[in-house]
């Protein structure tokens, strides 16, 4: 006998009536709830923010597979009133096309730094199932929005109605992201037709990892009496995947770029730091360290040298008067605090 799908929610499996018993299907009893971003079913306490995670959380009950159409849940909704708050009624003008702009904008706007984030995304309609790939019979298309199942090798070459763009739910409307039509009850969304036209995707796309090309990068400082101030001109560098580390005579900046590229950036230094009063920033054109020095002589390299030839001098405290007058600045923790004449 030919297979049939299953109707129950959360289910949506290709079964064979002849062999559905009691064990079957494992389904969700109640409607789906989706609250600030999060997504999960009435009846169970599991909650997700991805789309695709809400649609596999596996089913709470078990059963048999139904063909029954499961009839969507009516909230009754009792309006709330606040004290001393004016409702409608209330001889209160409301503009509706101020509210729909409101509502529109707001949702447009959360997007944005989304949008951002999926620009080097790889596009869902660039995605194909690679020609000698292995698919099982009964397995689900992978595309938003299409429910076919691989029932052999013609099922490759079949047309595929799916969604490009993400799941949208916004004050109970439900859509997606690549398409106007918006509907407020579950069902009907899930049955929302793909407006994109191209063929099946039964497997999941295969990770490749980018070679990383390895590149070079300068550096400048300067110092205080206090701090060796070092800057890396590191452009666009990734902030979350680069990691700067210090020890007591060294410092290492292992540095990922926005585009792939890295770089391990290490120095040993002239004399102690201070590694747990160190910092460091990372920002648009440079990464600036800010290096506590253990004592306040004057560095005249920044790395360890045998070449030295001259110190930096920080001068004198004052500002006016004459040089016998000022006050001349050392440091009093290590063993040659100045040279006698």
């Amino acid at each position: 006998m030919s297979l049939v799908k299953c109707k129950n929610r959360g289910c949506n499996k290709m079964f064979d009536p002849d062999q559905n018993n009691e064990e079957s299907c494992c389904f969700h009893t109640m409607g789906p709830i989706f609250h600030e971003g999060m997504k999960g079913w009435g009846c169970c306490s599991k909650r997700v923010i991805e789309f695709n995670d809400f649609l596999n959380i596996p089913g709470c009950t078990t059963g048999k597979h139904s063909t029954i159409e499961v009839a969507e849940e009516k909230k009754e909704s009792t309006p709330t009133t606040l004290a001393g708050v004016p409702t409608r009624s209330e001889n209160i003008v409301v503009n509706e096309n101020i509210n729909k702009n409101t509502e529109f904008f707001s949702f447009q706007h959360s997007d944005v730094n989304k949008e951002k984030e999926s620009k080097n995304k790889i596009k869902e309609e660039d995605l194909n199932d690679i020609k000698d790939a292995k698919i099982g019979v009964g397995t689900k298309c992978k595309r938003k929005g299409c429910n076919a199942v691989f029932n052999g090798e013609e099922s490759r070459e079949e047309e595929c109605h799916f969604h490009p763009g993400d799941p949208i739910f916004h004050e109970g409307s439900k859509g997606y992201t690549c398409c106007s039509r918006k509907v407020l009850e579950f069902d009907e969304f899930l049955k929302i037709k793909g407006c994109k036209l191209g063929k099946h995707r039964f497997t999941e796309p295969q990770v490749v990892q980018q070679k990383e090309e390895k590149i070079d990068i300068k550096h400048d400082w300067y110092q205080t009496q206090t701090h060796i101030i070092v800057s890396l001109f590191a452009k666009k560098a990734d902030k979350e995947n680069t990691v700067i580390s210090f020890t007591q005579n060294s410092f290492t900046a292992s540095i990922k770029f926005q585009d792939g590229r890295s770089t391990v950036y290490e120095a040993n230094l002239f004399d102690c730091i201070d590694e747990e009063n160190s910092r460091y920033s990372i920002l648009g054109t440079k990464i600036e360290l800010s290096l506590k020095k253990k004592s306040g002589i004057s560095w005249p390299t920044l790395n360890p040298s045998a070449n030295v030839t001259s110190f930096t001098t920080f001068g004198v405290s004052g500002t006016t008067g004459t040089i016998g007058s000022k006050e001349m600045v050392y440091n009093n923790d290590i063993p040659l605090n100045s040279l006698s004449r």
